[in-house]
């Protein structure tokens, strides 16, 4: 009764409805436009952990710019080298990478001003260049993904604008969707602009917030418009058309909405501001998307009328597919079982070897045939493996170091450091700037006695403003991704307290410990995580349906559906098939994609149970009950997927594999679901289970009076 109510309320005064959301549209659109002004780049860290505080330490130290690799990409070698030692840049620092591919790595010496002077000679003569940091690889990994989404959607669109005419047959039931997707993105990303400024969040979550909203807000709209169109063809009014539309299929995407919104916020449990960013975007995108379903979305029905058949296909092919497979299905129950696990159950057996992990060299993100990678991996072999992220050892005293007795155990920790064996060096104020404890101790309480270059040096192991930290830099002998240099940090970590006198804070910071720290908390929360969205799923299916069978069956086909997804994935990523380099799952994508796919699939699980538990209502027969669910969702979810599915599998022009991974598992979840545990399994068990398929919910007996009446009605609709 609620859902009737509030409709006739929105019908009543559709026009002042809309113009509310134009006016909304049109004020908080500010606010979406400047959606990552307080976001955060990264938020891999744990704030509770000791990388994330040894690397706070870190930041607060202010030292001058230094000269950094750089990639010159146009010019010879002979040509780079000539335009060098007219700047009295020497030319052993150049190294060859192919014809027009020149990797600079600064010698010692080497002044920032000279380096600036290169590069601006190097762009006069029509040369290119990039500086080759982690910092500068991290944000082309960045840029080159939202590149990807924004350039696949433009893509896709045609695409989906074609897809959408051929299953739905209207210009106008396109259109509905892509507004309703449209204004729900778009008042999520304001609303995150001011979350954003109490809550710090990653920047990644403006991606998963749009990819949500319009995914969603495309599917939840079809299927109410859908359900409204099915009502006026039988010649109900517009009206009690857009009434009946939002008590079934709005009911219906109200509860699969809160259960895609509570799936996606057990990402919270990540613990940090990466799944903290991902967990509240989606979540808002979702509560976004369903506003405007449940107020713009039937107002606009209301509006529109019988326009809404506006450019339709006047001869729609019909061949009674999903009829037949109705039929077919509850005819042979176990057979349609028996097909769907034998489909599933050999990949979910792969999906056990799951190994997850984000690398620390972001270069290794990049193809294989990208220049900065390259470059990086060239830096490496000349350098050392290690060279490229270097270990930061933040150490802070509980006295000053104005005391000479902190300046002996520095120098004791540089020593038991450098004597480890997978350490290549140690850079130390005690070995650098070569002072001894009392003289150390004088220019942290006298700076000015001393000369600027001492002070300049003491600046990149040192703050100004805290006489109590200083940093020492651990160079590897391995790589960073090298389980070596894991077990090194970890080593380090552990020997600091015995190196040091009590009450001193030390910790190993940086790069490799931050994301070290990722991977093994979503590793060991990653199962934690799967739990919450399926006993979400678990909850809100029982609630939806007054079963707490069906909400098993629906827990139980979405574990293995997932299990098939990460096996598919172990196989084509981990294995390095279809062109993948062999490599582990990334830590900040898969867990994702199972979220993901958890919340998508109650989109369809709602929709077609309901439709299925209308007729038994009525007390029809479970299995003329199964065979008009099947009937009359069949076209609407499998399209609603393949709609989905070509969204995703856009994602494949990145040349990022994380993208292409995230494309390739969700593209394999929502066909998955869509055709195997929707048209085969979930029909299937209920036609098996009969009358005991929605307990506790008792199906009522039909009468004698009135059956052909109703089976005919049915049928009717089948057609």
């Amino acid at each position: 009764m609620g859902f009737e109510r509030w409709t006739a309320f929105l019908t009543k005064r559709r026009v002042l409805i809309i113009f509310a959301w134009v006016v909304l549209f049109a004020v908080t659109m500010p606010w979406a436009l400047n959606v990552t002004k307080h976001l955060t780049p990264a938020g891999f860290g744990r704030p509770q952990s000791r990388a994330t505080w040894a690397t706070n330490q870190v930041a607060r130290l202010h030292p001058p710019p230094s000269p950094v690799p750089i990639l010159i990409e146009n010019l010879s070698l002979s040509k780079v080298q000539a335009l060098a030692r007219g700047e009295h840049i020497p030319s052993g620092g150049f190294h060859q990478m192919t014809t027009d591919h020149i990797l600079y790595l600064p010698l010692r010496g080497t002044t920032v001003a000279q380096e600036s002077s290169l590069v601006r000679v190097v762009h006069l003569n029509h040369g290119q260049s990039q500086n080759v940091t982690q910092g500068t690889i991290g944000k082309r990994v960045s840029h080159d993904s939202s590149k990807t989404l924004a350039i696949s959607g433009l893509l896709a669109l045609p695409v989906l604008a074609v897809l959408l005419f051929f299953i739905y047959g209207s210009v106008a039931a396109i259109l509905l969707p892509l507004i309703i997707a449209i204004t729900g993105s778009e008042l999520a990303l304001a609303v995150i602009s001011v979350i954003e400024t109490h809550i710090k969040l990653s920047v990644f979550l403006t991606n998963i917030a749009t990819f949500l909203a319009l995914g969603v807000g495309i599917d939840y709209a079809l299927f109410i418009s859908n359900r409204f169109r099915s009502h006026l063809s039988r010649g109900e009014s517009v009206d009690r058309a857009v009434v009946e539309s939002m008590r079934h299929a709005g009911r219906s995407v109200l509860y699969s909405g809160i259960a895609v919104a509570l799936a996606v916020g057990a990402l919270l449990i990540g613990g940090d501001a990466y799944w903290r960013g991902l967990a509240v975007g989606g979540s808002i995108a979702i509560a976004s998307v369903l506003l405007a379903t449940h107020s713009l979305l039937p107002a606009i029905m209301s509006l529109m009328g019988r326009h809404i058949d506006w450019g339709s296909l006047k001869r729609v092919p019909n061949l009674g597919f999903w009829r037949r497979l109705s039929k077919w299905v509850t005819k042979r129950p176990w057979t349609a079982i028996t097909i769907g696990f034998v489909i599933l159950l050999p990949l979910a057996f792969f999906g056990a070897q799951i190994n997850m992990k984000t690398p620390a060299n972001l270069a290794t993100m990049l193809p294989l045939n990208s220049s900065i990678r390259q470059a990086v991996t060239l830096e490496q072999k000349l350098q050392g493996s290690g060279s490229i992220t270097p270990l930061a050892v933040a150490i802070r005293f509980s006295s000053s170091l104005t005391q000479k007795a902190n300046w002996n155990r520095v120098s004791l920790v540089t020593r038991k450091l450098q004597t480890l064996p997978d350490v290549k060096k140690v850079a130390s104020p005690t070995t650098a700037l070569g002072l001894g404890a009392p003289q150390f101790a004088t220019l942290v309480s006298r700076p000015q006695r001393f000369p600027v270059s001492l002070r300049t040096g003491m600046s990149n192991f040192m703050a100004p403003s805290d006489a109590h930290l200083v940093v020492l830099y651990v160079t590897a002998k391995t790589g960073p991704d090298n389980g070596a240099t894991s077990n090194l940090v970890s080593h380090i970590n552990q020997n600091l307290p015995h190196w040091l006198p009590k009450g001193t804070k030390a910790a190993v910071g940086g790069q490799v410990p931050i994301l070290r720290s990722f991977n093994i908390l979503t590793s060991h929360r990653l199962p934690l995580i799967i739990a919450s969205a399926l006993a979400v799923a678990f909850v809100v299916l029982a609630i939806a349906t007054s079963s707490v069978i069906q909400a098993f069956l629906g827990v139980v086909f979405d574990a293995v559906v997932a299990l098939a997804t990460a096996g598919l994935l172990v196989l084509v990523v981990q294995h390095g098939q279809l062109g993948f380099q062999a490599q582990p799952l990334d830590s900040s994508i898969t867990p994702l994609i199972f979220v993901l796919l958890f919340g998508l699939s109650m989109d369809y699980e709602v929709i077609l149970l309901h439709r299925i538990q209308e007729p038994l209502r009525d007390g029809e027969t479970p299995s003329l009950a199964v065979a008009h669910g099947v009937a009359t969702t069949g076209s609407m979810i499998t399209g609603a997927g393949m709609v989905m599915v070509v969204a995703f599998l856009s994602l494949l022009i990145s040349p990022l594999e994380v993208m292409k991974t995230l494309a390739i598992g969700l593209s394999f979840a929502v066909l998955v679901d869509t055709w195997i545990v929707r048209s085969f399994l979930v029909p299937a068990t209920i036609v098996v289970l009969g009358r005991q398929a929605y307990w506790p919910w008792r199906m009522p007996e039909k009468s004698s009076g009135g059956e052909d009446d109703s089976r005919r009605r049915y049928q009717e609709q089948d057609k």
